[in-house]
């Protein structure tokens, strides 16, 4: 496979880690419906929704394999940043969706509209073009190649700017602005976001060198990296679930799947040099895919039946280890009408993203 600037094919690596994120999101998508159908039995059998208060979902094996089944994605998908370069990674988080909204239509009888199938199209095709375009991963020996790359000059540029951005938004504009508007808490989720992507390859990184027989884990250098995981984990989790609980789904979900996806792959490209060595061409083209698949990703979300399901009081929605663009969290809790069932509160509750 030849990208479009003359460059060599998809190395061993990268082969493995696309192989890797293509299961994650078949993985993840199908995870959404073996939870779906887990709550409507749950809910069928005890009467009492997830929505409602009822945690009977617990007890239903269903609901957890599709739990297992999200994890094992997350695995996937974590180790794919070992392997591949975030540029060619994060994109193809989108596929999940593209997966979930498939066996939806097909086993949950829920309509993909005309557009949801041209978003498909769309996120299948940009997929493609990054894939055939991407840049190959740099081969690093020790987790003291990835610390050259985090503390050159120009990655911690970008690290102290996002810490400022990040702390202008927590202490200023939130308490005056983060109840109405919605780019608040997205944009520090995204922000963070960016700087946890980078901390999970490298940390991932380090792994798979251990694992290979080069024991990493005694560089502190390493142990850093998973400070830096957690320290963004909560952070985003916090305030991801502040916009969800705050906002309607369908405007939260789009708008931080754009922005997280476009910042990861600015920070791989300042920290990692993506596209050093590429072909203008090359570039561009990776470019014109990410714009296809975000695209895609919109109009699959802005096509979901949205309009049944008034602002949420309170939804939780905790974020994977491997920080992908998707919200994989159940939204519990929603204020419904009363003409609608237990069944159906619990599955547009659960509406997954």
């Amino acid at each position: 496979m030849e990208g479009g600037g003359g460059e060599q094919a998809l190395s061993a690596d990268n082969v493995r880690g696309i192989v890797l994120a293509l299961i994650s999101s078949g993985f993840i998508g199908g995870s959404f419906i073996i939870k779906k159908k887990g709550l409507r039995r749950a809910a069928a059998a005890s009467g009492i929704g997830a929505g409602v208060g009822g945690h009977s979902y617990l007890l239903e094996p269903l609901w957890w394999v599709g739990m297992i089944t999200m994890i094992v994605g997350e695995i996937a998908n974590f180790v794919a940043y070992a392997f591949a370069p975030a540029v060619l990674v994060t994109p193809l988080g989108a596929l999940s969706i593209i997966v979930s909204a498939v066996l939806a239509h097909f086993i949950l009888k829920e309509r993909l509209q005309a557009l949801g199938v041209l978003g498909c199209v769309m996120c299948i095709t940009g997929s493609m073009v990054i894939v055939i375009h991407a840049p190959q991963e740099q081969e690093i020996a020790s987790v003291k190649e990835i610390w050259k790359l985090a503390t050159q000059p120009s990655f911690l540029l970008y690290v102290a700017l996002v810490i400022v951005m990040v702390s202008v938004l927590m202490f200023h504009f939130s308490p005056l602005w983060g109840q109405s508007n919605v780019l608040i808490y997205t944009a520090i989720c995204s922000l963070m976001g960016s700087l946890s992507v980078m901390s999970v390859k490298a940390l991932g990184t380090s792994l798979k060198l251990t694992f290979e027989g080069t024991n990493q884990l005694v560089y502190p250098e390493t142990w850093f990296f998973v400070l830096v995981v957690s320290t963004c984990v909560l952070t985003q989790m916090n305030y991801l679930n502040k916009a969800l609980d705050t906002f309607n789904t369908a405007i939260v979900s789009p708008i931080y799947y754009v922005m997280f996806t476009t910042l990861t792959i600015l920070a791989s490209i300042i920290m990692f040099k993506d596209w050093s060595g590429q072909s203008l061409g090359s570039i561009t083209s990776e470019i014109c895919g990410l714009i296809v698949v975000l695209s895609g990703t919109i109009l699959l979300h802005v096509t979901k039946d949205y309009e049944r399901i008034p602002q949420s009081k309170s939804i939780y929605a905790p974020l994977s280890p491997s920080l992908t663009t998707r919200l994989t969290g159940e939204l519990l809790d929603h204020v419904e009408d009363g003409r609608a069932s237990d069944e159906e509160k619990v599955l547009r509750r659960q509406e997954m993203f």
